[in-house]
């Protein structure tokens, strides 16, 4: 087992790894910003390191600032936390050349995956459904056009090299099909330095349903318990929870066996996820992988009892998988929600602002994934998401009352947060009944919103492009005044 390891991130995630990390008796090394001097994971690393900067391209995304630091402070290993470097297969290949052990899957297996047509085309030999579309990337106007008379509308276009709702076009009908080609192009070129899309048929209504795996370097490839991701904002996920109300036993089976089938055939180690769409006659489609640890891997550890961190650290020293998929077996029911520093009444637009009171929920069963402290300053360089709450309950109906509960007994003061959605979310009829979509937000949450409020979404909108247009930050604070009085 490593002596030592870098975490080449922030924030949370830093902090949840260097929990399993001290459990398990391994120093860790910490790398902060000049925007994150004062951050709690800089505090509780055994060692810190600054590798300035404030924006993520002068900071964590810099290849070589995290491998100086980890050279200098001995590291044996490298843990990417998820975001930044976590699913750069450059990055993992220059690790390993450093003489270091990248903490998640081989560089190969990344830049398969990675990339979602050479994806979509291993999901076709390994046969795991998948919508219909192309297995590669769209090379004019006049190939889209003709998979889109074959598939059928309503069609969507994809970034073939990133996701998180970027390069992305759900098209209705032919006549929008070209401006939306060029529109999911050009945002993909922007988002992630290549422009190549692909397109599939669009699932109405589906429930965005993933299986976590877990695969050794001896050939034990696991899956475990659904993660149901469906309450989403901008193709970005709000509130999870394990398991899914959609999803049989049998059901359950036949998604995990396919995304073992996919890790297996792309020889794929350590953690991941399997994406999945499932549409309303319960057949599921496979929309990508995530080759690292998922924001939501808590709702897995609390339905399952295992820590997913202590697992990668495991196989990444080398050590084969002591459990069997027998042993993997969901216990009772867990909800999971992102505490985003945002303004759900403004059409979740990003807030800042700094923490001047903060009490967080406690008692049996309630997990709080958090960087916050009163003085805790939320800006624009990094993710909204500033916490996480994960509640456990035996079922399904306890761990709603006690999210609800906990996010009552939530108090933050200095900027506005996610926690009013959730509560609306898991609170609601569609979420009690189990039976909600991805378009939640769309058909439940909008209609809670003023109909005037509308303008002023539209005029907080177009502020902030005529900021941008300037090349000014947009002063986040100033848009979200606007909404106050809906409160």
């Amino acid at each position: 087992m490593f002596k030592k390891i870098l975490i080449a991130n922030r924030g949370e995630i830093a902090l949840r790894i260097m929990k399993t990390c001290r459990k398990m008796g391994i120093a860790t090394v910490a790398i902060y910003s000049d925007a994150d001097r004062q951050s709690l994971h800089v505090k509780e690393a055994d060692e810190a390191v600054a590798i300035g900067g404030f924006t993520p391209r002068e900071s964590y995304l810099v290849m070589d600032k995290v491998l100086d630091a980890a050279k200098k402070t001995g590291a044996e290993a490298i843990h990417p936390g998820y975001g930044f470097l976590s699913e750069n297969h450059d990055f993992a290949q220059r690790v390993a050349e450093a003489g270091m052990v990248f903490i998640g899957p081989s560089p190969a297996a990344i830049d398969l995956l990675g990339d979602k047509t050479a994806a979509r085309a291993l999901a076709e030999k390994s046969h795991v459904p998948f919508a219909a579309g192309s297995t590669h990337a769209v090379a004019s106007y006049a190939e889209v056009r003709e998979f889109a008379e074959n598939i059928g509308f309503p069609v969507i276009l994809k970034a073939a090299a990133g996701g998180g709702g970027k390069g992305m076009r759900v098209v209705e009908q032919m006549d929008d099909l070209e401006s939306a080609l060029a529109g999911a192009q050009g945002e993909a070129l922007t988002a992630f330095g290549d422009d190549r899309v692909f397109i599939e048929k669009y699932i109405v209504q589906p429930r965005h349903i993933e299986i976590q795996i877990l695969a050794d370097d001896h050939g034990t490839v696991l899956y475990f318990p659904e993660r149901e991701c469906s309450i989403q904002r901008r193709h970005q996920k709000v509130v999870e929870e394990s398991p899914s109300t959609a999803i049989t036993s049998e059901l359950r089976q036949a998604m995990g066996e396919a995304a073992s089938r996919l890790v297996q055939a792309a020889k794929y180690t350590n953690a991941g996820t399997l994406e999945f769409l499932l549409d309303a006659s319960d057949k599921f489609y496979f929309m990508e992988v995530n080759t690292r640890l998922q924001v939501e891997h808590a709702v897995t550890e609390m339905v399952t009892g295992l820590d997913l961190v202590e697992q990668q650290l495991r196989i990444a020293s080398g050590e084969k998988l002591m459990l069997t998929q027998a042993d993997i077996v969901p216990k009772g029911h867990a909800i999971e929600c992102r505490i985003c520093v945002e303004d759900v009444y403004n059409d979740f637009f990003p807030d800042a602002g700094v923490i001047s009171y903060l009490s967080l929920p406690e008692g049996e069963h309630i997990r709080n994934d958090a960087a916050i402290y009163v003085g805790y300053e939320s800006g624009i360089h990094y993710d909204s998401m500033a916490a996480k709450l994960i509640v456990w309950g035996q079922t399904r109906e306890e761990a709603i009352e006690r999210v609800l509960w906990a996010l009552d007994n939530y108090h933050l003061s200095g900027f506005n947060t996610t926690i009013p959605f959730c509560k609306f979310a898991i609170d609601s009829v569609p979420f009690r009944s189990g039976k909600y979509s991805t378009f939640f937000v769309q058909e439940n949450w909008r209609k809670q919103v003023p109909e005037d409020m509308q303008n002023l979404i539209a005029a907080a909108a177009a502020y902030t492009r005529s900021a941008l247009g300037n090349r000014r930050q947009p002063r986040f604070a100033e848009t979200s005044l606007w909404a106050q009085q809906y409160k």
